[in-house]
């Protein structure tokens, strides 16, 4: 299967067409050290000495495909002002289609991080996490139209910012069944109705136990039928449940894999997420079976969790690391 894989990353990427619909924001991070208290409150002092920014939420799982050079399209929303300017040029910077992206009253959600050392010492949120207006709503599935038919596979990227209303995935879900694509979620919340008939759900255990009437622990065995009683309720083919340690899990009707993490020092799981369900999503549509996709995936995370922050995998990484 390694040498598979190897194929795929070196000479398959580039013939796979994603789009990715979603939550987009932009992270910001000050790297600084901490060597004093301030004598105007009880807190610390952060002498900044670096300032990092990148793409998140949806707009991070562009990124991944971005990197591995898969070609890329991004829909989602930002707002007129200074933030959605620095997240537009990095979209143009890595290559993805952007032209899907629509501008309404919301600002650009941003999340801003101060970190001394590996410890987060505070995080700043700008956001307005309300569902789109009917107007805008209409405008983005829209352009969603204009793009489905020319790709081969979909993601919905749920943050719970506000695109991925019932109307926007019930839409998309839909047009991906009507056209026998794949459409792969990274879900957010209990509201799992509006994720009805997708082809995978890619839930973090957290994310799991909030649909289940009884929560699970991190065993396999809890596992296995707690994400078949999902896939029966929902009309799924199946689920890839991240694990953090323990690696993650994909469960279908006939088919149970339980893929291990790779054994090495962990200093962020942030956005480990988003480059599983980027991977798996690339990989299906490369035409392999769902077990090396889910393989590919563990590997890719696996990379991305011994990274400080936000970080997208690219294909000389990922083809190091098998």
């Amino acid at each position: 299967m390694i040498d598979e894989l190897k194929n795929f990353v070196e000479n398959g990427i580039k013939n796979c067409k994603i789009l990715v619909v979603g939550d987009v924001m932009l992270d910001k991070y000050y790297f600084g050290e901490v060597t004093r208290i301030s004598p105007e409150a009880p807190v610390p002092i952060a002498r900044v000495m670096k300032i990092r920014e990148t793409l998140g939420g949806a707009a991070n799982v562009a990124h991944n495909l971005a990197l591995l050079d898969c070609e890329t399209s991004l829909i989602g929303q930002i707002g007129a002002d200074n933030h959605g300017e620095i997240f537009l040029s990095k979209l143009k910077n890595i290559g993805v289609d952007y032209s899907g992206i629509i501008e309404t009253s919301k600002p650009t959600t941003t999340k801003i991080r101060v970190i001394s050392g590996h410890q987060q010492m505070i995080r700043l949120d700008f956001e307005d996490a309300s569902e789109l207006n009917g107007e805008d709503s209409d405008k983005l599935l829209k352009n969603f139209s204009a793009q489905i038919e020319n790709v081969d596979a979909v993601i919905i990227s749920d943050y719970g910012k506000g695109i991925c209303s019932k109307k926007i995935c019930r839409e998309i879900i839909g047009a991906c069944r009507a056209q026998k694509k794949f459409v792969i979620v990274d879900p957010k919340g209990d509201n799992w109705q509006k994720y009805f008939d997708a082809s995978y759900i890619t839930p973090n255990l957290k994310e799991l136990n909030a649909v289940l009437p009884k929560k699970i622990s991190n065993i396999d065995a809890q596992i296995e039928e707690a994400a078949q009683n999902v896939i029966d309720e929902f009309n799924l083919r199946g689920l890839i449940v991240t694990r953090s340690a323990a690696g993650l899990s994909l469960i279908e009707s006939e088919k149970i894999s339980h893929i291990k993490a790779r054994a090495q020092e962990v200093f962020d799981v942030s956005g480990a997420g988003d480059t599983v369900i980027a991977v798996f999503a690339l990989a299906l549509a490369g035409k392999l079976n769902t077990e090396a996709a889910a393989y590919l995936a563990n590997v890719a995370a696996g990379v991305v969790v011994a990274k400080v922050g936000t970080y997208a995998v690219n294909r000389a990484e990922l083809l190091n690391a098998l």
